[in-house]
Protein backbone atom coordinates (compact mmCIF):
# COMPACT_ATOMS: atom_id res chain seq x y z
CA UNK A 1 0.00 0.00 0.00
CA UNK A 2 1.05 3.46 -1.12
CA UNK A 3 1.35 5.43 1.81
CA UNK A 4 1.95 9.64 0.92
CA UNK A 5 2.54 12.14 3.15
CA UNK A 6 3.48 15.87 0.63
CA UNK A 7 5.32 18.03 2.70
CA UNK A 8 3.86 21.06 0.10
CA UNK A 9 0.58 20.96 1.45
CA UNK A 10 -0.03 18.39 4.33
CA UNK A 11 0.79 20.43 7.76
CA UNK A 12 4.11 19.96 9.20
CA UNK A 13 5.61 23.09 10.15
CA UNK A 14 5.21 24.35 13.55
CA UNK A 15 4.77 27.95 13.50
CA UNK A 16 3.74 30.91 16.27
CA UNK A 17 0.86 33.53 15.08
CA UNK A 18 1.45 37.29 14.90
CA UNK A 19 0.05 38.71 18.28
CA UNK A 20 0.14 35.45 19.99
CA UNK A 21 -1.58 32.61 20.09
CA UNK A 22 -0.67 28.58 20.33
CA UNK A 23 1.36 27.41 17.29
CA UNK A 24 -0.21 25.34 15.16
CA UNK A 25 1.33 23.42 11.97
CA UNK A 26 0.60 24.39 8.78
CA UNK A 27 2.15 23.01 5.26
CA UNK A 28 5.12 24.49 3.31
CA UNK A 29 2.73 26.13 1.22
CA UNK A 30 1.63 28.05 3.57
CA UNK A 31 4.30 28.73 5.61
CA UNK A 32 6.02 30.78 2.71
CA UNK A 33 2.96 32.49 0.95
CA UNK A 34 1.48 33.61 4.74
CA UNK A 35 5.24 33.91 6.06
CA UNK A 36 3.48 37.80 7.07
CA UNK A 37 0.92 36.12 9.79
CA UNK A 38 3.79 33.92 11.38
CA UNK A 39 6.30 35.04 14.34
CA UNK A 40 8.36 32.67 14.04
CA UNK A 41 8.89 29.04 13.72
CA UNK A 42 8.38 26.57 16.70
CA UNK A 43 11.27 23.52 16.78
CA UNK A 44 11.97 20.59 19.11
CA UNK A 45 15.72 21.79 19.37
CA UNK A 46 16.83 25.01 18.21
CA UNK A 47 18.87 23.28 15.69
CA UNK A 48 16.42 22.56 13.77
CA UNK A 49 15.55 26.02 12.80
CA UNK A 50 18.36 26.35 10.50
CA UNK A 51 17.69 23.23 9.35
CA UNK A 52 14.23 23.73 8.21
CA UNK A 53 15.18 27.46 7.03
CA UNK A 54 18.31 26.32 4.58
CA UNK A 55 16.78 22.86 2.91
CA UNK A 56 13.71 24.03 2.45
CA UNK A 57 11.81 27.57 3.03
CA UNK A 58 14.96 29.37 1.66
CA UNK A 59 15.86 27.64 -0.82
CA UNK A 60 11.78 27.50 -2.46
CA UNK A 61 12.30 31.31 -1.84
CA UNK A 62 15.49 31.73 -3.81
CA UNK A 63 14.56 28.63 -6.39
CA UNK A 64 10.77 30.80 -7.21
CA UNK A 65 11.46 34.19 -7.55
CA UNK A 66 15.02 34.39 -7.97
CA UNK A 67 16.86 36.84 -5.16
CA UNK A 68 17.60 40.63 -4.90
CA UNK A 69 20.09 41.11 -7.74
CA UNK A 70 20.70 44.26 -4.89
CA UNK A 71 20.43 46.30 -1.96
CA UNK A 72 17.88 48.10 -3.37
CA UNK A 73 16.01 45.39 -5.06
CA UNK A 74 16.09 43.78 -1.75
CA UNK A 75 14.68 46.77 0.31
CA UNK A 76 11.52 46.46 -1.88
CA UNK A 77 10.66 42.95 -1.01
CA UNK A 78 11.47 44.08 2.39
CA UNK A 79 9.19 46.66 2.96
CA UNK A 80 6.41 45.45 1.49
CA UNK A 81 6.29 43.54 4.51
CA UNK A 82 5.18 40.18 2.74
CA UNK A 83 4.90 38.55 -0.55
CA UNK A 84 3.33 40.27 -3.46
CA UNK A 85 0.32 38.94 -5.17
CA UNK A 86 2.69 38.20 -7.99
CA UNK A 87 4.95 36.75 -6.05
CA UNK A 88 2.94 34.62 -4.43
CA UNK A 89 1.92 33.23 -8.05
CA UNK A 90 5.58 32.31 -8.77
CA UNK A 91 5.37 30.54 -5.62
CA UNK A 92 2.33 28.82 -5.86
CA UNK A 93 3.83 27.58 -9.56
CA UNK A 94 7.17 26.57 -8.40
CA UNK A 95 5.67 24.55 -5.52
CA UNK A 96 2.92 23.01 -7.83
CA UNK A 97 5.44 22.09 -10.83
CA UNK A 98 7.61 20.40 -7.88
CA UNK A 99 5.02 18.96 -6.30
CA UNK A 100 5.87 15.38 -6.73
CA UNK A 101 9.13 15.61 -5.24
CA UNK A 102 8.27 16.63 -1.77
CA UNK A 103 6.31 13.58 -1.17
CA UNK A 104 8.37 11.97 1.95
CA UNK A 105 6.91 8.42 1.27
CA UNK A 106 7.15 8.58 -2.73
CA UNK A 107 8.45 5.33 -4.34
CA UNK A 108 10.30 6.23 -6.29
CA UNK A 109 11.70 9.94 -5.17
CA UNK A 110 11.20 10.13 -1.61
CA UNK A 111 11.90 13.62 -0.22
CA UNK A 112 15.53 13.98 0.87
CA UNK A 113 15.72 10.30 0.99
CA UNK A 114 16.64 7.79 -1.46
CA UNK A 115 14.52 5.07 -2.46
CA UNK A 116 15.21 1.69 -1.33
CA UNK A 117 17.87 2.11 0.42
CA UNK A 118 19.11 -0.98 1.88
CA UNK A 119 21.95 -2.90 3.33
CA UNK A 120 22.96 -6.32 2.18
CA UNK A 121 21.39 -7.76 5.18
CA UNK A 122 18.39 -5.91 5.00
CA UNK A 123 19.32 -4.30 8.43
CA UNK A 124 17.55 -0.75 9.65
CA UNK A 125 18.17 0.89 12.56
CA UNK A 126 15.29 2.60 15.25
CA UNK A 127 14.07 5.94 14.08
CA UNK A 128 15.96 7.39 17.43
CA UNK A 129 19.17 7.64 15.48
CA UNK A 130 17.41 10.88 13.29
CA UNK A 131 17.07 12.43 16.70
CA UNK A 132 19.43 14.11 18.37
CA UNK A 133 17.95 14.24 22.06
CA UNK A 134 17.15 10.35 22.08
CA UNK A 135 18.95 7.58 23.07
CA UNK A 136 20.48 5.54 20.06
CA UNK A 137 23.31 3.50 20.46
CA UNK A 138 26.46 5.30 21.86
CA UNK A 139 24.29 8.40 21.74
CA UNK A 140 22.71 8.24 25.34
CA UNK A 141 21.37 11.68 26.66
CA UNK A 142 21.58 11.79 30.73
CA UNK A 143 18.33 10.98 32.38
CA UNK A 144 16.86 9.62 29.09
CA UNK A 145 13.76 8.49 29.93
CA UNK A 146 14.51 5.95 27.40
CA UNK A 147 16.61 3.18 26.30
CA UNK A 148 17.70 2.20 22.57
CA UNK A 149 15.75 -0.73 22.65
CA UNK A 150 12.30 1.40 23.05
CA UNK A 151 11.07 2.38 19.95
CA UNK A 152 10.33 5.38 19.09
CA UNK A 153 7.38 6.58 17.12
CA UNK A 154 8.05 9.16 14.59
CA UNK A 155 4.42 10.97 13.17
CA UNK A 156 5.54 12.25 9.67
CA UNK A 157 6.05 15.59 10.28
CA UNK A 158 8.50 14.61 12.90
CA UNK A 159 10.27 12.20 10.42
CA UNK A 160 10.27 15.09 8.06
CA UNK A 161 11.74 17.40 10.74
CA UNK A 162 14.27 15.38 12.23
CA UNK A 163 15.20 14.05 8.54
CA UNK A 164 16.53 17.52 7.31
CA UNK A 165 18.55 18.07 11.13
CA UNK A 166 20.33 14.85 10.53
CA UNK A 167 21.40 16.17 7.05
CA UNK A 168 22.65 19.50 8.76
CA UNK A 169 24.13 18.18 11.77
CA UNK A 170 24.82 14.51 12.39
CA UNK A 171 27.11 12.80 14.24
CA UNK A 172 30.96 11.58 12.43
CA UNK A 173 32.25 8.40 12.62
CA UNK A 174 31.25 4.97 10.54
CA UNK A 175 27.90 4.48 9.33
CA UNK A 176 26.10 1.45 8.12
CA UNK A 177 27.08 0.40 4.38
CA UNK A 178 24.65 0.12 1.39
CA UNK A 179 24.36 -1.92 -1.59
CA UNK A 180 25.38 0.55 -4.44
CA UNK A 181 27.85 2.57 -2.42
CA UNK A 182 31.48 1.34 -3.93
CA UNK A 183 32.86 2.72 -0.70
CA UNK A 184 31.66 0.48 1.62
CA UNK A 185 34.18 -1.58 3.43
CA UNK A 186 33.66 -4.67 5.52
CA UNK A 187 29.88 -3.56 5.82
CA UNK A 188 30.62 0.27 6.71
CA UNK A 189 31.77 3.57 5.92
CA UNK A 190 34.63 5.07 8.04
CA UNK A 191 35.99 8.98 8.26
CA UNK A 192 32.35 10.35 7.57
CA UNK A 193 32.22 13.89 8.91
CA UNK A 194 29.62 15.89 10.89
CA UNK A 195 27.02 17.18 8.86
CA UNK A 196 27.99 20.85 7.07
CA UNK A 197 26.32 23.10 9.95
CA UNK A 198 28.32 20.67 12.87
CA UNK A 199 31.58 22.44 11.46
CA UNK A 200 30.45 25.66 11.68
CA UNK A 201 29.45 28.54 14.08
CA UNK A 202 25.74 29.51 12.64
CA UNK A 203 24.29 33.02 13.01
CA UNK A 204 20.82 33.36 11.67
CA UNK A 205 19.24 37.06 11.55
CA UNK A 206 15.74 36.98 12.41
CA UNK A 207 12.82 39.32 12.13
CA UNK A 208 9.64 40.47 13.44
CA UNK A 209 8.30 37.93 11.56
CA UNK A 210 8.97 34.81 9.50
CA UNK A 211 8.57 36.69 6.16
CA UNK A 212 11.14 38.95 7.49
CA UNK A 213 13.69 36.40 8.74
CA UNK A 214 13.59 34.74 5.33
CA UNK A 215 14.42 38.18 3.75
CA UNK A 216 17.11 38.65 6.14
CA UNK A 217 18.85 35.16 5.22
CA UNK A 218 18.64 35.52 1.33
CA UNK A 219 22.27 37.36 0.42
CA UNK A 220 21.68 39.53 -2.54
CA UNK A 221 23.55 39.13 -5.66
CA UNK A 222 23.12 37.87 -9.36
CA UNK A 223 20.91 34.78 -10.77
CA UNK A 224 22.99 31.85 -9.78
CA UNK A 225 24.63 29.43 -11.72
CA UNK A 226 22.37 26.71 -13.74
CA UNK A 227 23.66 23.85 -12.12
CA UNK A 228 23.03 25.45 -8.56
CA UNK A 229 19.67 23.57 -7.51
CA UNK A 230 18.34 22.47 -4.14
CA UNK A 231 18.37 18.29 -3.87
CA UNK A 232 14.99 17.64 -5.33
CA UNK A 233 16.03 19.04 -8.85
CA UNK A 234 18.97 16.68 -8.59
CA UNK A 235 17.54 13.57 -8.91
CA UNK A 236 18.65 12.40 -11.95
CA UNK A 237 17.84 9.59 -13.45
CA UNK A 238 22.00 8.89 -13.72
CA UNK A 239 22.26 8.64 -10.08
CA UNK A 240 26.07 7.83 -10.44
CA UNK A 241 26.05 11.60 -11.76
CA UNK A 242 28.12 13.41 -9.20
CA UNK A 243 25.26 16.30 -8.62
CA UNK A 244 22.33 13.45 -7.89
CA UNK A 245 21.45 12.51 -4.70
CA UNK A 246 18.51 10.18 -5.87
CA UNK A 247 21.26 6.94 -5.41
CA UNK A 248 23.14 5.56 -2.79
CA UNK A 249 26.60 6.43 -4.22
CA UNK A 250 28.31 9.54 -2.58
CA UNK A 251 30.93 12.10 -3.87
CA UNK A 252 33.42 14.35 -1.96
CA UNK A 253 33.64 17.48 -3.94
CA UNK A 254 32.54 20.92 -3.64
CA UNK A 255 29.28 23.06 -3.53
CA UNK A 256 27.72 23.90 -6.66
CA UNK A 257 26.65 27.83 -5.20
CA UNK A 258 24.25 28.59 -2.62
CA UNK A 259 21.23 26.52 -3.50
CA UNK A 260 23.47 23.32 -2.92
CA UNK A 261 25.25 24.14 -0.12
CA UNK A 262 21.77 25.05 1.83
CA UNK A 263 20.45 21.31 0.80
CA UNK A 264 23.15 19.32 1.12
CA UNK A 265 22.55 16.00 1.36
CA UNK A 266 25.11 14.40 3.75
CA UNK A 267 23.76 11.36 4.39
CA UNK A 268 21.79 8.68 2.08
CA UNK A 269 18.49 8.04 4.29
CA UNK A 270 15.27 5.88 3.57
CA UNK A 271 12.26 6.59 6.58
CA UNK A 272 10.02 3.61 6.52
CA UNK A 273 7.03 3.58 7.01
CA UNK A 274 3.92 1.84 9.41
CA UNK A 275 0.93 2.20 8.40
CA UNK A 276 -1.47 1.73 11.60
CA UNK A 277 -5.03 3.39 12.40
CA UNK A 278 -3.97 6.48 13.41
CA UNK A 279 -2.27 7.28 10.11
CA UNK A 280 1.53 6.03 9.20
CA UNK A 281 4.61 6.22 11.66
CA UNK A 282 8.11 5.71 11.58
CA UNK A 283 9.83 3.65 13.58
CA UNK A 284 12.40 2.29 11.59
CA UNK A 285 15.13 3.93 8.96
CA UNK A 286 17.85 3.49 7.20
CA UNK A 287 20.93 6.18 7.63
CA UNK A 288 24.10 5.83 5.17
CA UNK A 289 26.96 7.91 4.45
CA UNK A 290 26.57 11.31 1.79
CA UNK A 291 27.81 13.41 0.29
CA UNK A 292 31.05 15.30 1.68
CA UNK A 293 31.84 18.67 1.27
CA UNK A 294 35.96 19.13 0.35
CA UNK A 295 35.84 22.38 2.03
CA UNK A 296 32.88 25.22 3.41
CA UNK A 297 32.60 27.42 0.63
CA UNK A 298 33.06 31.38 1.12
CA UNK A 299 28.91 30.94 -0.15
CA UNK A 300 28.02 29.85 2.62
CA UNK A 301 26.31 32.91 4.30
CA UNK A 302 25.40 31.47 8.06
CA UNK A 303 28.37 31.45 9.52
CA UNK A 304 31.73 33.85 10.77
CA UNK A 305 35.31 32.62 9.48
CA UNK A 306 38.26 32.30 11.36
CA UNK A 307 41.30 33.67 8.82
CA UNK A 308 44.86 32.25 8.80
CA UNK A 309 47.70 33.91 7.26
CA UNK A 310 49.37 31.59 4.34
CA UNK A 311 52.57 31.55 5.76
CA UNK A 312 51.68 30.48 9.02
CA UNK A 313 50.00 27.49 7.38
CA UNK A 314 52.56 27.11 5.05
CA UNK A 315 51.50 28.48 2.47
CA UNK A 316 53.84 30.68 -0.54
CA UNK A 317 54.14 33.59 -2.18
CA UNK A 318 50.97 35.15 -1.80
CA UNK A 319 48.81 32.18 -2.00
CA UNK A 320 45.28 32.97 -0.70
CA UNK A 321 44.64 33.45 3.25
CA UNK A 322 42.82 30.46 4.58
CA UNK A 323 39.21 30.54 5.92
CA UNK A 324 37.76 28.44 8.09
CA UNK A 325 34.65 28.55 9.67
CA UNK A 326 34.74 30.05 13.18
CA UNK A 327 32.46 27.99 15.89
CA UNK A 328 30.81 29.31 18.79
CA UNK A 329 32.90 29.00 22.16
CA UNK A 330 31.01 26.52 24.42
CA UNK A 331 29.56 27.59 27.33
CA UNK A 332 30.30 31.81 26.54
CA UNK A 333 27.41 34.07 25.89
CA UNK A 334 27.08 35.23 22.17
CA UNK A 335 28.02 39.02 23.42
CA UNK A 336 31.00 37.79 24.83
CA UNK A 337 31.75 36.99 20.96
CA UNK A 338 31.00 40.80 19.81
CA UNK A 339 34.44 41.74 17.94
CA UNK A 340 33.68 39.00 15.44
CA UNK A 341 30.23 39.49 14.88
CA UNK A 342 30.53 43.13 14.45
CA UNK A 343 33.96 42.66 11.67
CA UNK A 344 31.96 43.58 9.24
CA UNK A 345 35.24 44.87 6.94
CA UNK A 346 37.14 41.77 6.41
CA UNK A 347 40.07 43.72 6.73
CA UNK A 348 39.20 45.23 10.36
CA UNK A 349 40.89 41.92 11.56
CA UNK A 350 43.16 40.43 8.97
CA UNK A 351 45.46 37.46 9.59
CA UNK A 352 48.94 37.98 10.66
CA UNK A 353 51.95 35.49 10.94
CA UNK A 354 51.07 35.31 14.87
CA UNK A 355 47.15 36.25 15.54
CA UNK A 356 44.70 34.52 13.85
CA UNK A 357 41.77 37.21 12.26
CA UNK A 358 38.21 36.78 11.57
CA UNK A 359 35.46 37.70 9.47
CA UNK A 360 31.72 38.07 9.99
CA UNK A 361 29.30 36.01 8.37
CA UNK A 362 28.32 36.98 4.90
CA UNK A 363 24.58 38.19 5.94
CA UNK A 364 26.10 40.30 8.72
CA UNK A 365 28.06 42.26 5.82
CA UNK A 366 24.68 42.46 4.57
CA UNK A 367 22.95 44.05 6.85
CA UNK A 368 25.55 46.30 6.63
CA UNK A 369 24.49 47.87 3.87
CA UNK A 370 20.51 46.84 3.85
CA UNK A 371 20.82 48.92 7.58
CA UNK A 372 19.99 52.38 5.86
CA UNK A 373 17.19 51.18 4.00
CA UNK A 374 15.53 49.84 7.33
CA UNK A 375 14.47 51.73 10.21
CA UNK A 376 17.11 51.92 12.37
CA UNK A 377 15.21 50.60 15.27
CA UNK A 378 14.41 47.42 13.63
CA UNK A 379 14.67 44.92 16.30
CA UNK A 380 16.93 42.05 14.51
CA UNK A 381 17.80 39.29 16.40
CA UNK A 382 20.88 36.96 15.89
CA UNK A 383 20.00 33.69 16.45
CA UNK A 384 23.77 31.55 17.52
CA UNK A 385 23.79 28.01 17.30
CA UNK A 386 26.05 25.02 17.52
CA UNK A 387 25.98 22.09 18.19
CA UNK A 388 29.02 20.10 20.41
CA UNK A 389 30.03 16.74 20.16
CA UNK A 390 32.06 14.29 22.18
CA UNK A 391 34.15 10.88 21.23
CA UNK A 392 35.36 11.81 17.85
CA UNK A 393 32.13 13.61 17.29
CA UNK A 394 30.22 10.28 17.02
CA UNK A 395 28.22 11.25 19.57
CA UNK A 396 25.95 14.53 20.44
CA UNK A 397 27.08 16.17 24.08
CA UNK A 398 25.39 19.41 24.11
CA UNK A 399 23.54 22.53 22.03
CA UNK A 400 24.85 25.69 21.72
CA UNK A 401 22.20 28.40 21.57
CA UNK A 402 22.20 31.84 22.17
CA UNK A 403 20.03 34.94 20.78
CA UNK A 404 21.20 38.76 21.25
CA UNK A 405 19.28 41.89 19.83
CA UNK A 406 21.79 43.12 17.36
CA UNK A 407 20.95 47.60 16.61
CA UNK A 408 21.82 48.15 13.65
CA UNK A 409 23.74 51.45 14.27
CA UNK A 410 26.26 48.86 15.70
CA UNK A 411 26.99 47.98 11.72
CA UNK A 412 27.99 51.41 10.87
CA UNK A 413 31.32 52.11 11.19
CA UNK A 414 31.04 56.06 11.20
CA UNK A 415 29.16 55.70 14.37
CA UNK A 416 30.46 55.47 18.31
CA UNK A 417 27.93 52.62 18.89
CA UNK A 418 29.95 49.95 17.70
CA UNK A 419 33.08 51.50 19.33
CA UNK A 420 30.55 51.52 22.69
CA UNK A 421 29.28 48.03 22.29
CA UNK A 422 33.15 46.41 22.13
CA UNK A 423 33.88 48.74 24.79
CA UNK A 424 31.34 47.74 27.36
CA UNK A 425 31.88 43.77 26.55
CA UNK A 426 35.69 44.56 26.55
CA UNK A 427 34.82 46.08 30.35
CA UNK A 428 32.74 43.04 31.30
CA UNK A 429 35.52 40.69 30.59
CA UNK A 430 38.17 42.68 32.57
CA UNK A 431 35.91 42.71 35.63
CA UNK A 432 35.76 39.36 35.45
CA UNK A 433 39.83 39.07 35.55
CA UNK A 434 39.68 41.44 38.35
CA UNK A 435 37.51 39.12 40.26
CA UNK A 436 39.81 36.06 39.09
CA UNK A 437 43.08 38.38 40.08
CA UNK A 438 41.25 39.26 43.67
CA UNK A 439 40.64 35.34 43.95
CA UNK A 440 43.86 34.35 43.09
CA UNK A 441 45.65 36.87 45.78
CA UNK A 442 43.89 36.02 48.37
CA UNK A 443 44.42 32.34 47.89
CA UNK A 444 48.31 33.15 47.90
CA UNK A 445 47.88 35.27 50.79
CA UNK A 446 46.31 32.20 52.55
CA UNK A 447 48.90 29.68 51.53
CA UNK A 448 46.95 27.81 48.40
CA UNK A 449 47.56 28.02 44.83
CA UNK A 450 45.24 29.86 42.38
CA UNK A 451 42.76 28.09 40.41
CA UNK A 452 44.06 27.15 37.55
CA UNK A 453 42.28 28.90 34.49
CA UNK A 454 41.41 25.64 32.76
CA UNK A 455 40.16 23.56 35.94
CA UNK A 456 37.39 24.41 39.10
CA UNK A 457 34.72 27.11 38.61
CA UNK A 458 36.51 30.77 39.40
CA UNK A 459 34.62 33.28 40.66
CA UNK A 460 35.01 36.10 37.55
CA UNK A 461 32.07 33.87 35.92
CA UNK A 462 29.88 34.94 38.51
CA UNK A 463 30.44 38.18 37.72
CA UNK A 464 29.80 37.37 34.00
CA UNK A 465 26.72 35.57 34.70
CA UNK A 466 25.41 38.71 36.33
CA UNK A 467 26.38 41.48 33.43
CA UNK A 468 24.35 39.17 30.97
CA UNK A 469 20.98 40.51 31.75
CA UNK A 470 22.26 44.21 31.85
CA UNK A 471 24.82 43.75 28.91
CA UNK A 472 21.25 42.66 26.89
CA UNK A 473 19.06 45.43 28.04
CA UNK A 474 22.13 47.87 26.78
CA UNK A 475 22.05 46.36 23.42
CA UNK A 476 17.89 46.41 23.15
CA UNK A 477 18.56 50.21 24.35
CA UNK A 478 20.56 51.32 22.03
CA UNK A 479 18.50 50.50 19.46
CA UNK A 480 17.18 53.72 20.05
CA UNK A 481 19.87 56.01 20.63
CA UNK A 482 20.54 56.79 16.90
CA UNK A 483 23.00 59.91 16.43
CA UNK A 484 21.87 61.40 19.89
CA UNK A 485 25.75 60.44 21.32
CA UNK A 486 24.57 62.51 24.66
CA UNK A 487 21.87 59.30 25.78
CA UNK A 488 24.66 56.57 24.17
CA UNK A 489 27.15 58.08 26.97
CA UNK A 490 24.54 58.49 29.44
CA UNK A 491 23.57 54.76 28.60
CA UNK A 492 27.02 53.99 29.00
CA UNK A 493 27.39 55.51 32.25
CA UNK A 494 24.40 53.19 33.83
CA UNK A 495 25.96 50.54 32.75
CA UNK A 496 29.33 50.91 34.40
CA UNK A 497 27.25 52.13 37.39
CA UNK A 498 25.18 48.91 37.38
CA UNK A 499 28.24 46.89 36.47
CA UNK A 500 30.46 48.52 39.43
CA UNK A 501 27.76 47.09 41.90
CA UNK A 502 27.51 43.81 40.57
CA UNK A 503 31.69 43.48 40.56
CA UNK A 504 31.66 44.87 44.12
CA UNK A 505 29.14 42.18 44.96
CA UNK A 506 30.48 39.37 43.84
CA UNK A 507 34.11 40.80 45.48
CA UNK A 508 32.55 41.15 48.68
CA UNK A 509 31.30 37.35 48.53
CA UNK A 510 35.10 36.14 47.58
CA UNK A 511 36.60 38.14 50.51
CA UNK A 512 33.96 36.41 52.42
CA UNK A 513 35.03 32.81 52.55
CA UNK A 514 38.70 33.91 52.64
CA UNK A 515 40.70 32.18 55.32
CA UNK A 516 41.97 34.09 58.61
CA UNK A 517 45.42 33.51 57.97
CA UNK A 518 44.90 35.99 54.40
CA UNK A 519 45.09 38.57 56.74
CA UNK A 520 48.56 38.29 58.06
CA UNK A 521 49.63 36.96 54.23
CA UNK A 522 52.35 35.27 53.35
CA UNK A 523 55.59 36.23 51.77
CA UNK A 524 56.87 34.39 48.49
CA UNK A 525 60.22 34.52 46.85
CA UNK A 526 60.98 34.54 43.50
CA UNK A 527 64.41 35.41 41.76
CA UNK A 528 65.76 37.67 43.54
CA UNK A 529 62.61 39.16 44.87
CA UNK A 530 60.44 38.52 48.10
CA UNK A 531 56.74 39.58 47.44
CA UNK A 532 53.91 39.87 49.86
CA UNK A 533 50.46 39.02 49.52
CA UNK A 534 47.78 39.68 52.00
CA UNK A 535 44.53 40.17 52.56
CA UNK A 536 44.77 44.02 52.48
CA UNK A 537 46.68 44.48 49.19
CA UNK A 538 44.40 42.31 47.13
CA UNK A 539 41.38 44.50 48.64
CA UNK A 540 43.19 47.46 47.14
CA UNK A 541 44.42 46.04 43.87
CA UNK A 542 40.93 44.98 43.60
CA UNK A 543 38.94 48.31 43.84
CA UNK A 544 41.58 49.72 42.45
CA UNK A 545 41.20 47.32 39.03
CA UNK A 546 37.60 48.90 38.78
CA UNK A 547 38.25 52.30 38.83
CA UNK A 548 40.95 51.84 36.07
CA UNK A 549 37.95 49.64 33.79
CA UNK A 550 35.03 51.73 34.87
CA UNK A 551 36.29 54.97 34.06
CA UNK A 552 32.69 57.02 33.85
CA UNK A 553 31.31 56.53 37.81
CA UNK A 554 33.95 57.90 39.99
CA UNK A 555 35.69 55.84 43.06
CA UNK A 556 34.38 55.95 46.58
CA UNK A 557 36.61 58.03 48.44
CA UNK A 558 37.71 54.95 50.48
CA UNK A 559 39.46 53.48 47.95
CA UNK A 560 43.18 54.12 47.21
CA UNK A 561 44.88 54.98 44.24
CA UNK A 562 45.32 52.51 41.74
CA UNK A 563 48.96 50.89 42.35
CA UNK A 564 50.79 49.07 39.63
CA UNK A 565 48.68 45.98 38.60
CA UNK A 566 51.62 44.38 36.86
CA UNK A 567 53.47 43.78 39.81
CA UNK A 568 52.93 42.31 43.21
CA UNK A 569 53.70 44.36 46.00
CA UNK A 570 57.61 44.12 47.64
CA UNK A 571 58.57 44.26 50.80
Amino acid sequence: MFVSFNLIDQPWLVVRPVGGGAAVEVSLRQAICEAHLFEDLVVDLPTQKPALLRQVLLPVVVRALGRPENTRAWARWFQAGEFTPQQQDDLHRYLDAQRERFDLFHPRDPFGQVAGLRTVKDETKGSAVLVATAASGNNVPFFASRSDADPLELTPAQAARWLLHAHCWDTAAIKTGVVGDPNVKAGKTTGNPTGPLGQCGVIVPMGRTLFDTLLLNVPSGPALRSDDLPQWERRTPDTRSELSVAGSEWHTREAAGLLDVWTWQSRRVRLIPDTTPDGPWVTRVVLAAGDRLSTTPDVEPHTAWNLTSAGKTGGKNGTSVPRRPRRHPQGKAAWRGLEALLATDRQDRAATATTAGFATSRLINELRARRELMASDYPVQLELLGMVYGTQSAVFEDVYFDSIPLPLTALDTDSRVPGALLEMTAQAEDLAQAVNNLSADLRRAAGAEPIPWDKGHRPGELVLHALDPVVRRVMVGIRTVGEDFDLLERGLTAWEQKAKHITLRVGERVLATVAPSAFTGRTIKQGEKELTYRQATAESNFRARIGQILTRVQSNAAELPAPDLDQARTT
